[in-house]
């Protein structure tokens, strides 16, 4: 089954991480195709009044026009040959670029939902405190506006490597699951692992009983937890091997953090080695735009790869 990538690169190093991170993942998933987007410069909206009424500036704007597609085209060619000399065939890589129109967050998400891409991914650009609270980044937009489509952020040097998916038994875990079935169907080398860490899944007592938890009510709670997630486990290995994945390129890791389960994971990453995370835009808490975990592993991931699926 083909995969499909839409690819919003630019001429920063940042989207350079992005399309090397591309060729390893090319490596990874069977029958992945790559179009190369670029968005170009906005027209003065001036320019635009007066060439509807004057034949000079009618002129002017046809060449800026003009002159912008050509770099662009230029700039997603150059791109595309970055990749062709990892080893993606020529074939597999198509380059689009268009006129700014709603923004560059916007347009790119509104192509990709009108195409149905199956991702949109990205080299992500650091932010400042200041672009943090005030107007954010292009890949920023594009993570908080995508509603539809996973957006993976490739933040400096990444490798695909074995891939971690964090997971805590909620809905949209479950929907998690499918989305990284059906990209690695077929996949002749991919290794996953599943990640939970126990005691963060919320489901707790709300009763007064006080800071410390009963020792008693922790237990069965803990039981609880540990049996559905063994459900959870042999569900996903069936269902990734009938998707071509083998039960034996699958495994379960439990560690214990407690509530600090974006840490715990973050942490787990960084001792394997693992360059791409995957996890659900929201968790079990049902946060309010993103759940806590997403949260934290967009604030932290410094080097590889993370991919929110809504």
């Amino acid at each position: 089954m083909e995969k499909r990538i839409l690819m919003a690169v630019d001429d920063s190093r940042h989207s350079k991480n992005a399309i090397r991170y591309a060729g390893q993942l090319f490596a990874l998933v069977d029958n992945l195709h790559f179009d190369l987007f670029h968005i170009q410069p906005m027209i003065s909206s001036f320019l635009q009044e007066e060439a509807r009424k004057d034949g000079q500036a009618r002129k002017q704007l046809n060449r800026l026009l003009q002159a912008n597609e050509k770099a662009a085209m230029a700039l997603v060619e150059a791109r595309r040959e970055e990749m062709v000399g990892q080893g993606i065939p020529p074939d597999m890589i198509k380059c689009l670029t268009r006129k700014r129109n709603l923004g560059f967050a916007k347009d790119i998400i509104e192509f990709a939902q009108e195409k149905r891409y199956d991702a949109i991914m990205a080299g992500r650009r650091g932010l400042s405190r200041l672009e943090k609270l005030y107007t954010g980044s292009v890949t920023a937009n594009i993570l908080e506006q995508s509603r539809v489509i996973p957006v993976c952020l490739v933040n400096g040097p990444a490798a695909a490597g074995d891939i971690l998916v964090a997971i805590d038994g909620s809905e949209a875990c479950l929907r998690v699951i499918d989305y990284v079935g059906f990209i690695l169907s077929k996949s002749a080398t991919a290794r996953v692992t599943l990640v939970h860490v126990a005691g963060a899944s919320g489901n707790r007592s709300e009763g007064s009983l006080g800071e410390e938890p009963d020792q008693a009510l922790a237990e069965i709670i803990a039981r609880g937890e540990k049996a559905c997630m063994d459900l959870f486990y042999s569900q996903t290995r069936e269902h990734f091997e009938k998707a071509g994945l083998p039960k034996e390129r699958v495994k379960l890791e439990i560690v214990k953090g407690g509530r600090k389960a974006g840490k715990t994971i973050m942490a787990f990453a960084e001792k394997k080695k693992s360059g791409t995370i995957i996890v659900g835009r929201r968790g079990i808490d049902k946060a309010f735009f993103m759940g806590s975990v997403s949260r934290y592993l967009i604030d932290k991931v410094t080097s590889g790869a993370l991919w929110i699926v809504p």
